[in-house]
C-alpha cells in the first residue's frame, strides 16, 4: 500500500469527540490576535471544512465586563459553530468568573493559551510562560475543570528547548487535571515562525497521552497536511497562518485528505476580500475596519506573486474608503484566481 492510500485509510473518517463535542473533520482553526474574529471566520465557514472554529485570545481579566454584541473579540454570528473561546491568564484564581461569562456566551468549548511566546504576555506569566510554571499550570487546570462541564483544551509549544521528558511529563499533568484535548504548536518557545515546525516531537506527545492530540504549524496545503498528519500522528490539525492566506484551505483539505463530499471550485481573490470588507463593515464598529483590514492583507496578499505591493498600500492606507480604492486598482491590474 502506497503512503497516499495508506494516508486515505486513516483520515476518511475520524471525527474527535471530547465530551458533547464532534469536530468533523478534525480541522480546528487556531486562535490568531486581530485575525480570527467573526468577519473572518465567516469567510471560513462558507468555504466549508472546519471543525471547530476558535477566537482570538481573549484576556481573563476583561472578559467579564465585556458586551458580546459590540466587543470586537466576542461578535459572533449565528453559524459560527462549533467555537471555542481561548483563555489567557496567569492566575487560577482570575479563570472562574472568565469561564461564567463563557457560560453566558453559550461557548462550545474552552482553550487555555499555554503556547502564545510574546514578550508582553511572557511579562506576566502567561502564554508559553506557563510551561515553566508547572504548580500554577496544574492549579489554572484543576480550577478551569471544576468550573466547566464543557470541552476544555490547551495549546501549548514545544517548550524553551529539547527536554523531552520535561515536556512529556508537563502534557500528561495537563490530561491529569481534566484537559480534553491538546494543541501542540510544534516551534520551541524562541523559534518564529519562519523555522521549520518540528512535527516529530508531537509523535513523541501521543505516546505517552491518550487524549486527542493536534498538530499546528506549517500547514499552507494539503500537501502539508498529508505530510503533518503522517510524521506526527497527530488525531487532527490545527491551521493558522496558511488559513489566513487562504480561507479557503479548510475546504482544500476537507476533501483532499480526509474525503469529505466539498465541491472544487474557482476562487475569486478580489470578491474573497470584498466580502471580508463586507463582514467587517456590517458588524464591527468602524474603529476597528482599518486594523483587522491591514492585519488580514498582510497575509492574503501572499496569493500574488507581487502582493507586497498590495499589502504596502493598504498599510499606508489612512481610511477604508482609500484602502478600498488601492485594493481595487492593484486587483484590476494583477488579474488572478486561487484554485
Amino acid at each position: 500500500m502506497s503512503i497516499k492510500d495508506e494516508m486515505n485509510v486513516q483520515t476518511k473518517s475520524q471525527a474527535i469527540q471530547i465530551r458533547n463535542l464532534q469536530i468533523n473533520p478534525p480541522l480546528l482553526l487556531a486562535p490568531m490576535a486581530g485575525l480570527t474574529h467573526s468577519a473572518l471566520r465567516r469567510i471560513m465557514i462558507d468555504f466549508g471544512g472546519v471543525g471547530l472554529l476558535s477566537t482570538e485570545m481573549l484576556s481573563v481579566k476583561k472578559l467579564p465586563s465585556e458586551n458580546p454584541r459590540i466587543s470586537p473579540y466576542l461578535i459572533r454570528a449565528e453559524k459560527e459553530s462549533p467555537l471555542s473561546y481561548q483563555l489567557l491568564t496567569s492566575n487560577h484564581n482570575e479563570i472562574g468568573r472568565a469561564i461564567d461569562a463563557l457560560h453566558t456566551f453559550k461557548a462550545d468549548a474552552v482553550d487555555l493559551n499555554m503556547g502564545c511566546p510574546s514578550t508582553a504576555v511572557g511579562k506576566f506569566g502567561a502564554g508559553v510562560k506557563l510551561m515553566e510554571r508547572f504548580d500554577e499550570t496544574r492549579r489554572i487546570v484543576a480550577e478551569a475543570r471544576k468550573c466547566t462541564a464543557l470541552p476544555l483544551s490547551a495549546k501549548i509549544r514545544l517548550g524553551s528547548d529539547l527536554d523531552s521528558s520535561k515536556l512529556k511529563t508537563f502534557c500528561s499533568m495537563l490530561e491529569d487535571e481534566g484537559i480534553d484535548m491538546l494543541s501542540v504548536h510544534a516551534r520551541f518557545k524562541h523559534e518564529s515562525f519562519a523555522r521549520k515546525p518540528r512535527w516529530e516531537y508531537i509523535a513523541e506527545i501521543k505516546e505517552c497521552i491518550k487524549i486527542p492530540v493536534i498538530a499546528n504549524g506549517g500547514i499552507y496545503s494539503a500537501e502539508d497536511a498529508e505530510k503533518c498528519l503522517r510524521v506526527s500522528g497527530a488525531d487532527g490539525l490545527m491551521l493558522g497562518q496558511g488559513a489566513i492566506i487562504k480561507p479557503w484551505l479548510f475546504s482544500e483539505i476537507a476533501r483532499t485528505v480526509y474525503d469529505l463530499d466539498i465541491p472544487k471550485s474557482t476562487v475569486s481573490l478580489p470578491d474573497v476580500y470584498d466580502a471580508f470588507i463586507e463582514a467587517l463593515i456590517t458588524d464591527y464598529r468602524p474603529i476597528y475596519h482599518l486594523g483587522r483590514l491591514k492585519a488580514f492583507t498582510h497575509y492574503f496578499s501572499r496569493n500574488y506573486k507581487f502582493g507586497h505591493a498590495l499589502a504596502s498600500r493598504i498599510q499606508s492606507s489612512g481610511s477604508m474608503d482609500e484602502a478600498r480604492e488601492l485594493a481595487g486598482t492593484f486587483f484590476a491590474n494583477n488579474p488572478s484566481t486561487a484554485v
